[in-house]
């Protein structure tokens, strides 16, 4: 009678998942979390929104003021507090993607090392049903054996 033999079996010998977004949270500074709050604030249309309406106000203020015009047409102040604006929040939105990207390599990595891991597992439990196939095999050609016999005796 052949010897049936299964492999042995699956031994987990990684650590566990991580969750790369907490992973990524501890590792910030607070200028890091700083940036990224600008970069969610000034992309949002609460932002959008309230400086539109601050500018309306600005023009309308500056346009119908008979006493104080602190900014006359055509609005040089408000342009240069827009370009001060523009020049220090885009690269703050720079800082806060180039970390994005980071997080997204890191993430990558983290898929990376799971699919590894994924990959032996699937491997072992494809090993484990061939090992099954092959018993099923045996047990199979001896039930068929005995009903041979069986039917030999009957004759």
């Amino acid at each position: 009678m052949k010897q049936v033999s299964f492999p042995k079996p699956f031994t987990h010998n990684h650590g566990p998942v991580q969750d790369v977004n907490e992973v990524f949270r501890e590792q910030m500074t607070v200028g890091q979390r700083a940036a990224d709050w600008i970069a969610r604030f000034v992309g949002s249309w609460q932002f959008i929104i309230g400086q539109s309406i601050i500018l309306v106000i600005w023009i309308v203020l500056n346009s119908v003021a008979w006493v104080f015009k602190w900014d006359p047409y055509p609005f040089i102040l408000m342009n240069l507090v827009l370009s001060t604006q523009a020049a220090f929040t885009a690269p703050i939105i720079m800082m806060s993607q180039g970390r994005q990207a980071a997080r997204d390599r890191l993430e990558s990595h983290n898929d990376y090392l799971i699919n590894v891991k994924s990959e032996q597992e699937i491997r072992a439990i494809l090993d484990h049903l061939v090992a099954q196939d092959e018993a099923l095999k045996v047990i199979y050609e001896m039930v068929h054996e005995l009903k041979q016999r069986q039917d030999g005796e009957q004759k």
